[in-house]
């Protein structure tokens, strides 16, 4: 006699929470990633996209991984996606018990762009391999932008959808 189990409700719930961070974490990452590139080819008239991402993996890796070729800037783009991951899961993980993050999803979202900017800058970037460039206001606040509209506002917004499934909050 076979026994076909069904999952628990908890566990359908958990299994979509990991699906709806995994979405929030892959569209913000790519969304990001997509801004650096085409910033980049703006900034500096060339258009190198594996250079970018060999630089992500020189974070971990060393100057060794601008000689890695494709399987480097592979390397880069997995560690590019993990960061944006983080990020996803830690505001999906708040925002049930943050009822601001509830109410005001564009402000948070714009803000915890900022909060992200500032744990790359001040934590991750200094503890890698990376030589920190010397400080440019006017780089700085490109980059804050990028992350508030391609990191923050979207994993918030994904975030306020789909938690607004399981319950609704009061609209501002």
């Amino acid at each position: 006699m076979s026994t076909i189990t069904t999952p628990s409700p908890v566990h359908m719930a958990s299994r979509s929470v990991i699906k709806a961070v995994l979405l929030a974490g892959l569209v913000a990452g790519t969304l990001d990633i997509i801004a650096a590139v085409t910033l980049n080819g703006i900034m500096s008239g060339e258009f190198k996209p594996l250079r970018i991402l060999q630089g992500i993996a020189s974070g971990a890796i060393g100057r060794s991984a601008f000689e890695g070729g494709i399987g480097m800037g592979l390397v880069g783009l997995l560690f590019h996606y993990c960061f944006a991951l983080m990020f996803a899961t830690v505001y999906f993980l708040l925002f049930p018990y943050l009822p601001f993050l509830q109410r005001y999803p564009l402000l948070w979202g714009c803000l915890y762009g900022i909060v992200a900017w500032a744990i790359m800058n001040g934590l991750v970037i200094p503890l890698s391999k990376l030589r920190p460039a010397p400080f440019n206001w006017e780089r700085a606040a490109i980059n804050i932008v990028i992350l508030m509209f391609m990191i923050g506002l979207p994993i918030a917004l994904m975030a306020r959808k789909y938690y607004s499934k399981k319950q609704q909050y009061p609209e501002n």
